[in-house]
């Protein structure tokens, strides 16, 4: 049986490349990176070069602008819970959107719960944040906007650079939650002017439990994890050094890749959702039709639930999802497409069809060729689908 992952934005499969660079620090070059003999030394020099290759991708002005943690969630909870306690004296309002990933929403959720106020900005039918109302959401009070890079579930790119414009003229920190989008679209940290900046390696063929966190040089943030003096103060723990210099070695691949790897899956997803609407009727496109991720595509099918299709597709090899990762076995309908106004009916038969490096034309010639009778079958046993169609 062919087998075809398309859940690449859950994670994505490790690079031979990455791993052969991770080996030697998991056997040879053992040492602690904060011990000063030689074995540490070895260690720190890795965790350096890292931190180079993870500033370059991000376009950071400098390393120092880099902070390890375990991944995309912690990198998120130190900016937010970060700046909220070290701004508390100034403030006890923060701005987030209604289609974050969970990461974000229950962080704010738990400010909320230590008398922390939060306004959670509306986004339109394509998912696109409602500037006016964000730009209306700030007060004086406001100590932090949280907004997400590229939403998760559907691809949809937020206009990230009038985010900053808007957080900068009202004297206010502006963090967002990148892990979808580094390494698949091109930006600089710098250059929009943000704040703080979440990412994850296993997103980007890395490994998993190894994150970072751009924190612009200036901006002040409170330590959530207490301990040592690791990461310059600021995220307490000895260093993953394996993953890492795993993290590093896939950020100078997705660097060096992303303009022609980018475009190259663009055109599959695009050709795919093209394969979908020729041979399905029905089929709702859920995000910006322009502005979303080259690899995403979310796609509805009314009348159907989603499981039942993602269980359809797994008996013939082919790995989708409904959405986010950390809400699988979830009843609850996409919060996401809720807050883009879909019906709820139709949100529970949204599929996620994300795309990564190893996919090809022909793996999209058999998701074409296997979904039809599928979509069909599980039609034929739907009432929803006789009284609708």
């Amino acid at each position: 049986m062919r087998k075809v992952y398309l859940d690449n934005n859950a994670t994505t499969r490790m690079r031979e490349e990455v791993l052969e660079a991770m080996l030697p620090f998991c056997k040879d070059i053992y040492g602690n990176a904060s011990s000063i003999h030689q074995f540490g030394r070895a260690a720190r020099r890795a965790v350096d070069e890292a931190r180079e290759k993870v500033a370059s991708l991000l376009g950071a002005s400098s390393t120092e602008e880099i902070i390890f943690t375990s991944g995309g969630t912690e990198a998120d909870n130190l900016a937010i819970k970060g700046i909220a306690a070290a701004l508390k004296s100034k403030g006890d309002h923060i701005i987030t959107s209604a289609i974050e990933h969970h990461a974000v929403l229950n962080t704010c959720k738990f400010l909320e719960k230590n008398g922390y106020r939060v306004t959670y900005v509306g986004v339109d039918k394509d998912g696109i944040v409602n500037l006016d109302e964000l730009k209306k959401a700030v007060t004086d009070k406001t100590i932090l906007i949280t907004i997400i890079y590229a939403n998760n579930e559907v691809g949809t790119i937020e206009p990230v650079g009038d985010i900053a414009k808007i957080a900068g003229e009202k004297k206010v920190h502006f963090h967002t939650d990148a892990v979808q989008a580094v390494g698949k679209i091109p930006f600089e940290a710098k250059g929009i002017n943000v704040d703080l900046l979440s990412m994850s390696a296993h997103k980007i063929y890395g490994p998993k439990g190894v994150g970072a966190l751009y924190i612009k040089k200036g901006v002040k943030i409170m330590p959530q994890m207490l301990g040592g003096h690791h990461e310059m103060g600021k995220r307490a723990g000895t260093e993953n050094v394996a993953g890492i210099v795993g993290m590093g070695k896939a950020a100078e691949l997705a660097r060096k890749e992303l303009p022609m790897e980018a475009k190259r899956l663009e055109e599959l997803r695009d050709y795919l959702y093209k394969g979908i609407i020729s041979n399905i009727d029905h089929v709702r496109l859920n995000g910006h039709p322009e502005k979303r991720l080259p690899n995403t595509l979310n796609v509805g099918f009314k009348y159907l639930e989603g499981e039942s299709i993602i269980l359809n597709l797994d008996m013939e090899g082919i790995g989708v999802s409904t959405g986010s990762a950390c809400t699988s076995g979830s009843l609850e309908p996409s919060h996401v497409l809720t807050a883009m106004g879909v019906d709820p009916a139709e949100t529970q038969g949204s599929i996620r069809f994300s795309l990564g490096r190893d996919n090809t034309k022909e793996d999209m010639d058999y998701v074409i060729k296997v979904l039809p009778p599928i979509i069909k079958r599980l039609r034929d046993m739907s009432p929803l689908y006789e009284k609708g169609k």
